[in-house]
């Protein structure tokens, strides 16, 4: 099956970014992949370093005899509102339906597609699953690994959430890009915590020193002396993405499902009163609903703490 008919059906599934690549072991990734976790760049993030960081080597140990990784693109940018003096700040994925279903129910489609014309075995996996997915993305041409450690497209930009189908279909793969950073360093400067540290290859993402990390990943107290990094942000961090130059022109998605389903800009005294009912009104659906109350309010007293 050609690649270009791969592409198609992804699009009409909803996903402006699909390309292809081998079922294979992501090449020297997975070695870089070790040394990371071995420095203990993943601090708490447990699914990195448990046994499931072994499953990582060789997409197969999740679909024996795959031969294919069909790999997508999913647009989340929307327009950011202005900084607000008191106002939290939610990173951008998570003002609408959570991407794990929407990701999910669009890969499934496109699995039953290419049942129609082939028939298959499948799995679809969407962030959760132990796969090194930018590597595979890299391969199946969707864009370069940033400085930022994010996926970015020519001339789409990075504002992606990625999922991947590994099917048994022998597909045509498609080739890498090349690395168009340049010598551009803006996400480094601008990161205030200094998270994007040099790695001997090129750039890599310290996730201890990282505000996305402190605000979702962590579990428990955030030590004192980081607390003052998060600033307003209660959920996630865009920083990173958008001082990078192939961003400046990014397109906006046009999916429904990421429409803001709350205010992402509200007082903080607002979110600080929160109940766990109202939590659970609020942010139902949503990507927030990760942390949970108490780890929104942690967030949130950090950041009015930060504001004195």
């Amino acid at each position: 099956m050609q690649s270009d008919t791969v592409r198609r059906l992804a699009r009409e599934c909803g996903f402006e970014l699909a390309g292809v690549t081998r079922a294979q072991p992501p090449a020297a990734d997975f070695g870089r992949y070790q040394e990371w976790v071995s420095q203990g760049m993943a601090g708490e993030m447990r699914y990195l370093t448990d046994r499931r960081a072994e499953v990582r080597r060789d997409p197969r140990n999740l679909l024996p005899g795959a031969r294919s990784i069909i790999c997508v693109g999913k647009l989340y940018n929307q327009a950011a509102p202005p900084e607000q003096e008191g106002h939290a700040i939610f990173s951008r994925y998570a003002w609408g339906r959570d991407y794990h279903d929407v990701l999910r129910n669009a890969l499934e489609r496109l699995a039953q597609q290419l049942m129609a014309l082939e028939p298959h075995e499948w799995k679809v996996c969407v962030d959760t699953a132990p796969l090194l997915e930018r590597s595979y993305a890299r391969q199946a041409g969707l864009g370069w690994i940033g400085r930022n450690t994010c996926l970015i497209n020519e001339p789409l930009g990075s504002w992606f959430f990625l999922g991947e189908l590994i099917t048994t279909l022998e597909l045509e793969p498609n080739s890498p890009p090349p690395d168009r950073c340049g010598t551009c360093t803006r996400c480094i400067d601008a990161c205030p915590t200094e998270a994007l540290v040099p790695d001997g290859e090129g750039w890599t993402l310290d996730a201890r020193r990282c505000i996305a990390y402190l605000n979702i990943e962590l579990r428990g107290p955030i030590p004192d002396e980081q607390r003052p990094w998060l600033g307003s942000r209660v959920f996630g961090c865009d920083i990173c993405q958008e001082v990078c130059p192939w961003n400046a022109r990014a397109p906006e998605t046009s999916d429904p499902a990421f429409r803001p389903l709350y205010d992402p800009a509200p007082p903080l005294d607002d979110l600080a009163a929160l109940s766990t009912d109202e939590f659970r009104e609020r942010f139902q659906g949503t990507a927030v609903m990760r942390v949970k109350h108490g780890g929104l309010l942690r967030n949130v007293a950090a950041a009015l703490s930060a504001r004195e």
